[in-house]
């Protein structure tokens, strides 16, 4: 990974990217479409807002060449190096500082002010320091519609240069409408992952004009298994889950319906790859189910770690559900990446995951918290090999038409070459 600024100049236009935290092991997409837009031929130059949470990352993010130039984080800790850059952009752009203020301040929620003056002193520090310092940055996306998308909004305003943003899952779901209406009217394009975000985004924007496209994330498909599994399941089944531990997730029902399952007189283990705020109450759960001999817990993995596990799996099982706060998943990448290796996958009818798990035909959906109606299907899928191959060989094709991210990159670099007159770039294809 490559930082700061002793990078060679360039007379290229570039683009930057204003994101959450990099590298993030659960963000292999955007490290992916990171990696494929520079391959196409865009200069990229990368301002997250957190340090890497994992001491650890995707292969891919070491092929990255952008530059990345890690944003002041904590307010008060960070008070003084957030405050300077800003008093001088305050001198050199008067009007746009105030105009940007303005704008912040009509948009301001009770009990955000707060966040509102990071962000607004990230944008300022990002934009002192970075745009007006002889950059050639002449386009800003934020990844992810929240605190990312503020940050990049306010850049915009400052700077002048214009701004897109990608939005995902809880980003949507956990902001408020207004918020995301005044962005979405501010930004150049939008694009996010799913068809059911993109209707529920035109709902939301109402009469305004900016397009808004969907970009499924896909997956590299030349990392994954192209043939149908020819593996015969077989007790212990061996199932696997991969998922944060947080509510949307929906892991409690995973655990009772392996319980029903359980009790049924099913031999399996459970595994489960991933790490979060919830995990104290699932491992309590696991202990109270009388489920400790058949799950295991492993955390957080690689993505080498996490294809050597779905070779050995029989099934995949997540539980997605619509969490207290409204946030919920798009189209877990997870379970992409399940059918390319042809392992079956169950789900929940949730959001957009009808859109990867056409049920009985790719996959199977129940709906959310149905412990009994998951078990029933987990065991059908284990026993009923007609079934079975139909939904491997359906998921294997959807994914092959539908999710390669190469093409869906290729997609995203053209909506920036249409919109951004200073990417007039040739993209380069294929990939």
């Amino acid at each position: 990974m490559q930082n700061t600024s002793a990078m060679p100049p360039s007379t290229a236009p570039v683009l930057g990217y204003i994101l959450k935290g990099y590298p993030r092991i659960s963000e292999t997409f955007i490290s992916n479409e990171i990696l494929l837009l520079e391959k196409l031929g865009f200069s990229m130059h990368l301002f997250p807002m957190r340090q890497p949470r994992e001491n650890f990352c995707h292969p891919s993010v070491k092929q990255i060449k952008a530059q990345v130039s890690y944003l002041p984080t904590e307010l008060l800790p960070e008070f003084y190096r957030l405050l300077t850059p800003n008093i001088f952009l305050a001198l050199k752009k008067p009007a746009n500082y105030k105009k940007t203020l303005v704008y912040a301040k009509q948009g301001l929620s009770r009990g955000k002010e707060l966040s509102t003056l990071k962000h607004l002193l990230q944008a300022g520090f990002l934009v002192n320091n970075h745009l007006l310092n002889n950059s050639n940055i002449g386009h800003l996306h934020g990844h992810f519609a929240h605190s990312p998308t503020s940050v990049t909004l306010f850049a915009s305003l400052y700077s002048d240069i214009p701004f897109s943003f990608t939005a995902h899952a809880k980003d949507i779901y956990t902001s408020k409408k207004e918020k995301l209406r005044r962005k979405i009217n501010q930004a150049k394009f939008v694009t996010t992952c799913t068809r059911h975000n993109k209707e529920y985004l035109e709902n939301i924007a109402g009469t305004s004009t900016t397009p808004i496209h969907c970009i499924y994330h896909g997956i590299d498909l030349s990392l994954f298994s192209n043939e149908p599994s020819s593996r015969e399941p077989s007790a212990p089944f061996k199932i696997l889950t991969i998922a944060r531990m947080t509510e949307k997730k929906g892991l409690p029902t995973i655990y009772k319906a392996l319980a029903k399952a359980k009790a049924t007189g099913l031999e399996f283990q459970h595994t489960l790859i991933g790490d979060g705020d919830d995990r104290d109450q699932i491992l309590q759960l696991i202990k109270e189910l009388g489920l400790e001999e058949n799950c295991t817990w492993l955390g957080t993995q690689t993505h080498d770690e996490v294809l050597k596990h779905f070779k050995q799996s029989d099934l995949f099982v997540l539980g997605c559900k619509v969490a207290e706060n409204g946030d919920r998943d798009g189209i877990p990448n997870v379970l992409v990446e399940s059918l390319a290796m042809g392992v079956p996958a169950i789900s929940t009818n949730v959001s957009a995951i009808p859109e990867i798990l056409i049920n009985e035909k790719t996959g199977i959906t129940v709906g959310p918290e149905q412990p009994e109606q998951l078990s029933q299907s987990i065991q059908r899928v284990l026993s009923d090999r007609d079934l079975r191959g139909q939904i491997i060989a359906g998921g294997q094709d959807i994914v092959k038409q539908n999710f390669d991210n190469s093409k869906w990159i290729s997609g995203l670099a053209g909506i920036f070459k249409e919109h951004c007159p200073t990417f007039d770039l040739t993209i380069k294809s294929p990939l």
